[in-house]
């Protein structure tokens, strides 16, 4: 009898071997400078050092690595979630989530600049049940349980504005400035109720 599946993304990530997340680092690396779509198998065996068929016998598929990608990056912000649930609605709960997603897309904003417009991305997390349960309930936290529309409208301007780490504007500026600036200005949607 095989093992129980996963039930968080953490999880899956954790079970990747270390030739598997050279891969799946890899594969980030790639994805940043040449989006999801513009990454071959080819390319990604040729990063790591091995052949195409060894990446297939890891993964199976592109989506796959892709899944693994997000699952690797997506693994702080679950567990700083995972915190913030436990520790209830406070406003330090949502502060220490806040900071947290705002470090995790910051030091990733290299790759981000890529992926935040790749279909690819987009379409796999939506398929994903663990994925899309994540940022639903990140959201959840830092936004409250209101779901009429101007709380979703909330969330996509949060998430606009977290996604500004990798707009042209913001290249030259350092990652400490900018996690800084970017934490105030989130902070304004975060923690405005009602």
């Amino acid at each position: 009898m095989g093992a129980d599946p996963p039930t968080s993304l953490r999880e899956r990530a954790e079970r990747y071997s270390p030739a598997q997340r050279h891969t799946v680092d890899a594969a980030l690396d790639l994805f940043a400078d040449h989006g999801v779509g513009g990454t071959s198998f080819q390319m990604i065996a040729d990063a790591v050092g091995v052949t195409k068929a060894a990446i297939y016998h890891q993964f199976g598929t592109k989506d796959a690595i892709v899944l693994a990608v997000l699952e690797v990056q997506l693994r702080p912000l679950e567990s700083a979630l995972e915190e913030a649930e436990r520790e209830g609605p406070t406003v330090q709960s949502r502060e220490t989530l806040l900071a947290q997603v705002i470090e995790t897309v910051v030091s990733n904003r290299r790759a981000l600049s890529t992926l935040q417009r790749d279909p690819v991305l987009f379409r796999l997390i939506e398929e994903d049940e663990l994925a899309r349960d994540l940022f639903s309930r990140l959201f959840a936290v830092l936004l409250g349980d209101d779901v009429r529309h101007h709380a979703r409208v909330r969330a996509a301007v949060l998430s606009a504005a977290i996604g500004a780490v990798a707009h042209p504007f913001v290249a030259d500026i350092d990652n400490d400035t900018l996690r800084a600036d970017l934490l105030d200005v989130t902070r304004t949607l975060t923690f405005k109720l009602g």
